[in-house]
């Protein structure tokens, strides 16, 4: 695999139009970021109390249906924003194991007496 940290070109003849737009684009690249932070902190939000929910009524933390029914419509969306799908349900999936490991651990809590207890990490 070739790198690019051996070009002859060093950062100060590079541009100035082209260091603004990678600035600019790498801005954009910045803000899209902490979006998706924060929108997966509000899924998990989310997601704890559906694991206090499933624990107080002792369903089971997995839902395979739901999450077969999850990832097929994401990869629909990954699609139609022409992202990789493969690359959508790996992520999605990443984030059902997470999810599934808090229920576990919500459950485990509301089974020892700690229902309040603080969600882990």
């Amino acid at each position: 695999m070739t790198s690019n940290t051996s070009s002859s070109t060093s950062p100060g003849d590079v541009d100035p139009a082209v260091r603004e737009e990678l600035a600019r684009l790498r801005d954009s690249i910045d803000n899209i970021d902490a979006a998706v932070v924060h929108m997966l902190a509000e899924r998990f939000k989310c997601t704890q109390q559906v694991g206090h929910l499933k624990a107080k009524h002792q369903l089971p933390p997995a839902d395979p249906a739901r999450e077969a029914r999850q990832i097929a419509r994401l990869r629909t969306l990954a699609e139609n924003a022409k992202l990789d799908p493969a690359f959508a349900e790996k992520f999605l999936n990443f984030i059902i194991a997470e999810v599934i490991r808090h229920h576990e651990s919500i459950a485990e809590d509301t089974l020892n007496g700690a229902e309040t207890a603080a969600p882990r990490s």
